[in-house]
Order: structure tokens, then C-alpha cells, then sequence
């Protein structure tokens, strides 16, 4: 049976690519209004290059978006003299358009449907901001790797959500669009793994998903189905 249900954000909920763009774009319009010497010599191209760099020097903080990129506009702002308050600055500009995203049109009704039967999560290894979204009110639980101290697909991310929707994670049904990230790290954490294959691309793994959708209109029967089935098998058991 499944008592909740978690569900992934970036490129599940909305596409993560447009956000990221236009919070690039916005981060840019305030280095240029702000520190514009640092704007000159960090466009946007070399300050993703810079940010890459970065992220390689501090893998104890893969899981950690938000301090990976403070720590990269850092090292572009500091050696220009700007302190604390321009990092805090740059990095509002860009997390205030990086949460101006766009939901998929399957996302907010499917929402609404499944919240109306069952507590939801979120699990993320992205630091996405559901309040600031406008979707957080359907949330019981917010998981996120840098709370978390682990990401995807690490055990310990869907364990702590489980955990605190208080369920066992076998009654949990994750949904994510990553095969890897999303799919193999609940099955192998216990959970109920739906693949959202919203392109309709064949499973690039062994073995198949519990379950695979092309939208999230598909998510509310296809668990329905999938408790079905296994009420039908345990009574011919």
C-alpha cells in the first residue's frame, strides 16, 4: 500500500534549464549594476567556468548547492575587494530568478490530486525554494540534500524521507524524472521507484522501474493500478 508519496523538483516538476538561464541572466544584470569591474571579467560563460573549478576543489560539498555557488562568486569577488554583502547580493539575484520557474502544466493539478490522498515530500538534491515557488502548501515534508548531508541516489536522502513522513519506505512511491538519481536510489532504498519519462526514452539500466509514466496525470491511477495488482497477487498467494 502507499502511504506517501516524494517527489523530485528540477525537470520533474518544471524544466530546470530555462531557470538556470535566466537566473544566469539576472546575476550578470546585478554584477553589471554592482561590481561592474567584476562583470568585466567574469561574463557569464567565465563565471560558470570559475564555478566548475570551484565545485572540483570542494567535493565535501557536492551535496550543497547553495554553499558551491557562494563559494564561487567568492573567489570572483573577493580578489576585486567586495566582501560578505555582495556575495549575499550576487547569490539573492540569482536564486530569486532560479526560483521563478515555470511548472509543467501536468505539474500543479497532479499536485493538488495527490496532496488531497496522501502526505508528499519533496526530495532534491537541488536547493529549489517550493515557498518561494508558490507550491509549498502541498508539501508535508521538504527533503534536500544540503539539509540532509547526503544526495541522491545515497540511501541516507530517501531514509531521512521516509522518516519523516513517518512511513516504512516500502509504503513510499518516489517519482523522478533521473533513471539513476531518482529511480535506482529508492528502489535500492526500498521505496516504490516511478520513472517519469516524460520524453518516452527506453530504461538505460537493467531490470525496469516499478512503475513509468509519461506525465504526472498518469501518477494518481498508475499507483492505484500498482496497489491493485498487489492486492490481487497477495490474495492468490
Amino acid at each position: 500500500m502507499i502511504r506517501a508519496v516524494s517527489l523530485d523538483l528540477d525537470d520533474t516538476l518544471w524544466p530546470i534549464a530555462p531557470a538556470i538561464v535566466e537566473a544566469e541572466r539576472a546575476l550578470d544584470d546585478w554584477l553589471r549594476t554592482h561590481c561592474p569591474d567584476v562583470a568585466e571579467a567574469y561574463p557569464t560563460e567565465a563565471l560558470r567556468e570559475l564555478r566548475e573549478r570551484v565545485w572540483l576543489a570542494h567535493p565535501q560539498f557536492a551535496h550543497d548547492f547553495t554553499t558551491l555557488r557562494k563559494l564561487s562568486l567568492r573567489a570572483a569577488l573577493a580578489p576585486h575587494g567586495y566582501g560578505e554583502d555582495h556575495v549575499e547580493g550576487a547569490f539573492e539575484a540569482f536564486f530569486a530568478a532560479r526560483n521563478r520557474v515555470a511548472l509543467y502544466d501536468d505539474a500543479l493539478p497532479a499536485l493538488e490530486r495527490l496532496a488531497a490522498r496522501w502526505p508528499l515530500a519533496t526530495l532534491t538534491n537541488g536547493n529549489a525554494d517550493v515557498d518561494r515557488i508558490g507550491i509549498g502548501a502541498h508539501f508535508r515534508v521538504r527533503i534536500c540534500a544540503r539539509t540532509t548531508g547526503a544526495a541522491k541516489p545515497e540511501p541516507a536522502i530517501f531514509a531521512r524521507a521516509a522518516a519523516e513522513l513517518g512511513v516504512p519506505a516500502a509504503s513510499v512511491a518516489h517519482v523522478g524524472d533521473d533513471p539513476e538519481l531518482d529511480v535506482l536510489g529508492a528502489m535500492r532504498a526500498g521505496m516504490v521507484g516511478v520513472w517519469l519519462n516524460r520524453g518516452g526514452a527506453p530504461w538505460p539500466h537493467a531490470g525496469a522501474p516499478h512503475v513509468e509514466i509519461g506525465s504526472l496525470s498518469e501518477l494518481e491511477p498508475a499507483l492505484d493500478e500498482l496497489a491493485a495488482r498487489a492486492a490481487a497477487k497477495g490474495e492468490s498467494a
